[in-house]
């Protein structure tokens, strides 16, 4: 039986999402949400979807859609997963899942209440590289470092410094670096590494706007992480994990598709591996697994929770509260 699937979201990844889709045998696109019944009517046209709704009351009582995917601007998860769980609906929910630990935690109650699997639709989680990267650490370790790296130039830093505001430098839309870059380096570390012992964290503001970079420094018991994330510049800096024996390096941090490795002396080794360039396949697969029942989703919801607890100490430590921010006198504003 197929698992149809309902739409919330209209950006780019929803078009990645319906690509990897239509590569899912078990996948079906039931019905999309918009917020006006022009727009929805739309889409589901454009996509070829049976149905469209222009309610959240109307799509999560269809009974043609089996789960809900959603993409949505961050501050309007929670509530989205909430209604369309309480109707009986499995959800895939973009990263980050929850604007804090809190948050995520009244999604994780109203799974648990009305049967349903809750997953966070991280790319980097599923498929191959991960477990590959895995057998690699024992092979070099002692860990002795790592760093983790995702410095992508934003086109709406443009639009912000032309004087347009759109949802991805909107402190009320729950975005920043943090929570749209920066979180695929903590889900990777914690992946990689588990939960650290001790974080340090540090960012930089646009006035009246969001964080737009920082870095994390993550202790463990014999070694470090650092984790640096920037919306306003670009980095091609590989991810890093150096032990005793050896080195491991790999890329891109948010959906890893290549990986190399070497040990002390050595010459590298590639980590040979056929990964679709169509990458959410694998979370669409391991999500309709886990709706069958056939897939503990336990690991990915441990995953995110420490994701978010890590991301709530970095908030807190950099001041970072989803409204604007106004510069305090010590801090430099040199790249505005």
């Amino acid at each position: 039986m197929k698992v149809r699937f309902g739409i919330i979201g209209s950006n780019f990844i929803v078009d990645w999402f319906r690509a990897a889709a239509a590569l899912c045998p078990d996948c079906e696109l039931a019905a999309v949400y918009s917020r006006t019944q022009e727009r929805a009517q739309k889409l589901a046209r454009e996509w070829g979807v049976p149905h469209a709704h222009h309610t959240l009351e109307s799509l999560a009582a269809d009974d043609t859609v089996d789960a809900v995917y959603i993409a949505s601007p961050n501050v309007c998860h929670a509530d989205q997963a909430i209604r369309m769980m309480r109707a009986g609906k499995h959800v895939l929910c973009e990263k980050p899942m929850a604007i804090d630990a809190g948050q995520l935690a009244r999604m994780e109650q109203a799974a648990r209440e009305n049967g349903v699997v809750l997953l966070e639709a991280m790319r980097s989680a599923h498929g191959p590289m991960v477990p590959a990267l895995r057998r690699v650490m024992e092979r070099i370790g002692p860990i002795r470092t790592a760093s983790f790296s995702y410095c992508q130039y934003s086109s709406r830093y443009d639009k912000w410094k032309a004087g347009v505001v759109e949802n991805a430098f909107d402190p009320a839309m729950g975005g920043g670096a943090l929570t749209d870059l920066g979180v695929y380096c903590v889900h990777m570390m914690l992946m990689l590494l588990g939960k650290p012992r001790s974080l340090t964290a540090h960012a930089s503001f646009l006035p009246g706007s969001i964080d737009v970079m920082g870095d994390l420094a993550a202790r463990y018991p014999g070694f470090s992480a650092g984790l640096v994330y920037s919306k306003i510049h670009e980095s091609h800096c590989p991810c890093e994990v150096a032990g005793e024996q050896g080195t491991l390096q790999f890329g891109p941090v948010g959906a890893p598709c290549w990986a190399r490795w070497k040990k002390r002396g050595e010459e590298w080794q590639t980590i040979e591996l056929a990964i679709y360039k169509e990458d959410m396949y694998y979370e669409i697969e391991d999500f309709i697994a886990m709706v069958r029942g056939e897939l503990d989703p336990a690991p990915w919801r441990e995953w995110s929770l420490a994701a978010a607890q890590v991301l709530d100490a970095a908030r807190r430590q950099t001041g970072i509260d989803y409204r604007p921010h106004t510069p305090q006198p010590e801090e430099t504003r040199d790249f505005v």
